[in-house]
């Protein structure tokens, strides 16, 4: 029985040359406006959440029905330009992660096909080694070491692997 085939798919090398121009035009584009915070400063910073996000509208919408009651030490226009960049930015942060999670998506698909296979290789070239044939054993020898780490051996861990794949 034929091994399920999830995803079949592929680049040229014109699409990959495209693909990659427009995200080094995205990272030009992008240099010197954006940061990169630490694992603590975005502890520190945090994101804003929804209930948050709709605070900051009714205060922005506030500050311009009453610019009299806006604090004199808060810089308005630094506040209006920051709003602004914030919204801008919001809508392509969204495209990005959701193209993002597109390509782990079928990156995920990718490497169970390829996890599947190749067990299905290790397990062929088990039964070889097992029947003596010419060059089998070394090549099982040298992959059944990746499937050290049970005490009962290589089939345990491979029974294991295959109903829990986690390819990286």
């Amino acid at each position: 029985m034929a091994l399920e085939n999830l995803i079949s798919i592929s680049f040229t090398e014109e699409e990959l040359t495209q693909l990659d121009g427009h995200l080094a035009g995205i990272r030009q584009l992008l240099q010197g406006k954006t940061v990169n915070l630490t694992p603590d400063q975005r502890r520190q910073y945090g994101r804003i959440a929804n209930q948050n996000k709709l605070i900051v509208d009714k205060a922005k919408n506030y500050m311009e029905q009453h610019p009299d009651w806006i604090p004199r030490f808060l810089d308005k226009p630094e506040f209006d330009s920051d709003y602004t960049a914030r919204e801008q930015v919001e809508g392509r942060v969204q495209l990005l992660e959701n193209l993002t999670q597109q390509l782990v998506d079928t990156k995920t698909l990718l490497d169970h096909d390829n996890y599947t296979n190749a067990l299905s290789f290790y397990r062929m070239m088990r039964f070889l080694a097992g029947e003596n044939e010419p060059g089998a054993k070394s090549v099982y020898e040298d992959m059944r070491v990746l499937f050290k780490n049970t005490p009962t051996g290589d089939a345990a861990t491979e029974k294991k692997n295959q109903n829990n794949p986690k390819p990286s």
